[in-house]
């Protein structure tokens, strides 16, 4: 652990926030003096400290105390490159462009592996109107059902929520090559198209 990193960390985050020292030990009911003395790199946070000093910094405990956040690579903004997280406690959704350290309900979330669709997954694609109508005749039960279904182009995403009960149909524009995915709370996700 490096507390010179871990200081310039805390000192940049701090006044990314536009807080001064005065306001951030206020906020975590300590002593100006420390923030000081953690910026400085002559000790860090006490582990008491760190769940709270972590939120009102808006990063992970974790990459504090490794000292820096390392930026992502552009991907050129291509939406095929889309990745899709599902929290399996509340069903929260979560689309990222690039890799993401993405978390819900107290757990960090891998982003969905697509798997090819398989015979209990079948859809039906049909063009009405300008759109792709698909139809399927999969359970939607509340213990198992397809929870989402996305389109995903080169230039956007659309996320379609389903819940369960509800009819096996869904409207999706029309967009040349785009991919279309379904992810079932029992099976998990499936590349459609």
């Amino acid at each position: 652990m490096d507390q010179q990193k871990i200081g310039n960390l805390i000192r940049a985050l701090r006044t990314e926030k536009h807080l001064t020292q005065k306001q951030l030990a206020d906020a975590m009911g300590i002593s100006d003096r420390a923030v000081s003395k953690w910026e400085r790199g002559l000790g860090c946070p006490d582990v008491s400290l760190l769940p709270n000093l972590a939120v009102l910094l808006g990063v992970p405990i974790e990459k504090m105390l490794e000292g820096e956040l390392l930026p992502n690579l552009p991907n050129g903004g291509n939406m095929k490159r889309m990745e899709f997280y599902c929290c399996p406690t509340c069903g929260n959704i979560v689309t990222a462009t690039a890799t993401a350290q993405i978390g819900c309900c107290g757990r960090a979330l891998q982003p969905l592996k697509a798997a090819q669709v398989d015979e209990l997954h079948q859809v039906e694609m049909q063009e009405v109107d300008g759109e792709t109508y698909l139809t399927f005749s999969h359970p939607m039960t509340k213990e198992h059902y397809i929870q989402f279904v996305a389109l995903v182009g080169f230039d956007r995403v659309q996320v379609i929520r389903l819940y369960p009960e509800q009819g096996g149909e869904v409207r999706l524009p029309r967009v040349a090559r785009a991919k279309v995915y379904l992810y079932c709370t029992e099976h998990g996700f499936f590349q459609v198209k």
